[in-house]
Order: C-alpha cells, then sequence, then structure tokens
C-alpha cells in the first residue's frame, strides 16, 4: 500500500462519517454540561483536554497501541486479553454498551467494505463473542498498514472531535467555538500520541474518577440527547 492510499485510508478511519454511531455518545460529558462543570468555552476545553491526556492518552490510546502489535503478530490470545482488558475497564454500564455497540457496527462494517485486505482480519473475529471498538478499530489501522503513531494521532483526534461536536450542542457553542478548541486539542495531540506509543503497560492508567462519576449519573440524568 503507497503512502498517499494509507493517509486516505487513514482519514476514513478518523472520519466522523465512520458508522458506528459515535456521534451518539457524550461519555459523560452531557452530565458535567448539566451540572454546571461545563458552561462554556473555557470549560469545555478544560474538561476535554484533561481527559484526552489522562484518561484516554494513558490507557486506550496505549491500548490501541498494543493491539495494533498484537494483530501484526497474529497474537490473538493478547488480542483477546487486551479485548476483554478494555470491556472490563468501563466504569458504567452505558460506557460499556457503548463500546460494544461501537465494535459491533465497526465488526460488520469490516465485511460491508468488502476489503479483501480486511478479510482475514473479520474471520479471526468471528469467534469473539463480544469486541470492543478500539479492537476492530486498531485491527484495521493494522491491515492497511497505517504507521502506528499516526494511527494513535488520528485515534485521538476522532475521539476529540466527537466530544466538541457533543460540547457544541449541549453547552451549546458556536462553530467557531468548536475549531478553536479543536486547535488547541490538535496541537496536544502528537505528543500525547508518541507518550502512548512509548508508555509500558505496567503505568496504563485511566484513573479519572470525575469522568466516572460523569458517566454513571448521566444514566439517571433526566433530559438527554446523548446516550452515554
Amino acid at each position: 500500500m503507497n503512502a498517499n492510499l494509507q493517509f486516505v485510508r487513514l482519514l476514513q478511519l478518523a472520519s466522523p462519517a465512520l458508522p458506528v454511531g459515535a456521534y451518539t455518545y457524550s461519555q459523560g460529558l452531557e452530565w458535567a454540561v448539566e451540572s454546571g462543570v461545563i458552561r462554556d468555552e473555557v470549560t469545555a476545553g478544560r474538561w476535554i483536554a484533561d481527559l484526552m491526556q489522562h484518561g484516554i492518552g494513558c490507557y486506550e490510546a496505549p491500548l490501541v497501541a498494543a493491539l495494533m502489535v498484537a494483530w501484526s503478530a497474529g497474537n490473538l490470545a493478547e488480542t483477546a486479553t487486551l479485548n476483554g482488558e478494555f470491556l472490563a475497564s468501563r466504569e458504567s454500564a452505558e460506557l460499556r454498551a457503548e463500546t460494544a455497540q461501537m465494535g459491533f457496527s465497526m465488526r460488520r462494517l469490516l465485511h460491508d467494505l468488502r476489503d479483501e485486505e480486511l478479510a482475514p482480519l473479520a474471520k479471526r473475529l468471528e469467534n469473539m463473542p463480544e469486541v470492543a471498538f478500539p479492537t476492530v478499530w486498531a485491527g484495521i489501522a493494522e491491515r492497511w498498514q497505517i504507521e502506528p503513531e499516526a494511527a494513535l494521532a488520528a485515534y485521538l483526534w476522532s475521539w476529540a472531535e466527537n466530544q466538541v461536536m457533543a460540547a457544541l450542542k449541549a453547552v451549546p457553542l458556536g462553530q467557531a467555538a468548536g475549531q478553536r478548541l479543536l486547535a488547541e486539542l490538535g496541537r496536544r495531540i502528537p505528543e500525547i500520541a508518541v507518550n502512548a506509543k512509548n508508555l509500558p503497560r505496567s503505568n496504563w492508567s485511566n484513573f479519572t474518577p470525575a469522568f466516572a462519576i460523569a458517566c454513571a449519573r448521566h444514566e439517571t440524568q433526566y433530559s438527554r440527547l446523548f446516550r452515554s
């Protein structure tokens, strides 16, 4: 696969048009708005940036990197272990349902794309009864020969963009504010991606109590736009 095609495939994986339903989830951000923790552009940026650096960047992104290595080596036992650990790490029922639903949709997309390069991955996933979204995403990135550091940057960008879009609807914020937030988040992503790629497994951590509380309380929030 040439470099230009790899780049195009990377854009495809990071696109909000990916039919996995990511836009229906806020990952607790909606409750943070309801509670007043997020109330404007500044507080939205602080919430998203802190979670990206201390949560997604210290656990989910390193896990994606490890999954890409496991898929590349054909280590199905390690892939299954990482998949199970990620499912177990979800702090609320909504978060677990989110990654399982998106993983299911991503696995179905493997067949819908009709890409021969992805056929071996689809075959390997058939024996996994429940698959997390990062597991399938990392597998596709590996099959499309995307460089791990670039894949992590794209994964982080996709997550950040979805969070900003949720903030635009829930706060609400204007489009210009959203672009300012994305510009600042984007500035941080390269460093977070490098750190995630090199982070030893013993240092992985998703200890973000405020995030966990927000996700749990969202489940009983009276009025909701999002599913998490």
